[in-house]
């Protein structure tokens, strides 16, 4: 998932966070409520906003649901750009995402 933090807030974005879907997959809406729960704001069609004071939290949520292997890695994983500094609260759900060099 596509994530920046600015403020101390971490900002995860708006396509990447799990969609919930009424006949979908046990896992996947077990997935996207606890994250909106611990989120500070998760409007529709804005990235979900997570305040610092609930890092730890995420970071043993998505570590949880990564060992479960019912999601996919990068659903359940953090890319930070490759010039941002992970924060050691998010170090063991996170990495840099690989972008392509502008010609």
């Amino acid at each position: 998932m596509r994530a920046k933090i600015a403020n101390q807030v971490l900002f995860i974005h708006q396509e990447d966070v799990p969609p919930y879907k009424k006949n979908g997959s046990v896992v996947r809406n077990s997935y996207f409520w606890a994250l909106k729960s611990i989120a500070d704001r998760a409007g529709f069609s804005k990235d979900w906003e997570f305040d610092e004071t609930v890092w730890i939290a995420l970071t043993r949520m998505l570590m949880s649901f990564t060992e479960s292997g019912y999601l996919g890695y990068r659903e359940t994983v953090l890319e930070f750009h490759p010039d941002d500094q992970i924060p050691l609260e998010l170090k063991s759900v996170a990495t840099w995402a690989e972008f392509e060099p502008e010609a």
